[in-house]
């Protein structure tokens, strides 16, 4: 049965046959929602530092960077997506789950985001990236603690951050075709930092609204 709780992200994901396979087989283990959670940050940091390193590679070795940063950024976004699955549809949950609910998604935005700006020597666009995309969470965050129902919405929220930041990995493999060097991901760093900036006004505006009316 699909959750339809207002403080949860809606995720088309959540009911399809694949994850409730596999989250059902996790609750068979002993693995807790809080593991995942942390499972979550260890692909995240393993995303950044690839990230990272990029700036140093060329050729064959960029590419495979590039590629396990991408398949380590939607590592995180499993995890994310299976922690609550475990924890809600399975009856797995914890009194610290709040916590692991959002503490992890902090720190794994902080960690891709910085490791993409390290990686491009644009570390400042990296932290303001990491900065906005903060900004959305609390924005989020601040509504639900004024008796408002969570607001998921975008344009930068973090499905679509994640989503960006790996099709740009994807593509980035392909920039010795054109000369490009490092292009695809400047712009979707950049991207990145001014969509969750409006994404941040935009929750707050109607934050306001919702609060007046």
């Amino acid at each position: 049965m699909p959750d339809n709780r207002p403080n949860r992200r809606p995720l088309a994901s959540r009911d399809t046959g694949w994850a409730r396979r596999l989250s059902s087989r996790l609750a068979a283990t002993s693995v807790t929602p809080n593991q995942i959670s942390i499972a979550g940050m260890v692909a995240a940091l393993g995303s950044g530092l690839c990230f990272w390193a990029v700036g140093n590679a060329d050729g064959l070795g960029r590419a495979l960077l590039l590629i396990l940063a991408a398949g380590m950024c939607q590592i995180r976004l499993l995890c994310n997506l299976l922690d609550g699955m475990v924890a809600i549809e399975a009856g797995r949950g914890s009194p610290d789950g709040g916590f692991w609910n959002e503490f992890p998604d902090r720190v794994s935005d902080a960690l891709i985001l910085a490791g993409v700006g390290l990686g491009l020597g644009a570390a400042a666009l990296g932290w303001a990236a990491v900065s906005f995309a903060f900004l959305t969470a609390y924005v989020r965050e601040l509504g639900s603690n004024l008796g408002q129902p969570a607001d998921f919405s975008g344009p930068m929220a973090k499905p679509h951050r994640m989503a960006l930041i790996t099709g740009a990995a994807l593509l980035a493999i392909l920039e010795p075709l054109w000369g490009g060097d490092g292009g695809v991901l400047y712009i979707a760093l950049w991207s990145v930092a001014v969509g969750a900036g409006l994404t941040a006004l935009r929750r707050g505006y109607r934050l306001v609204a919702a609060l007046h009316a």
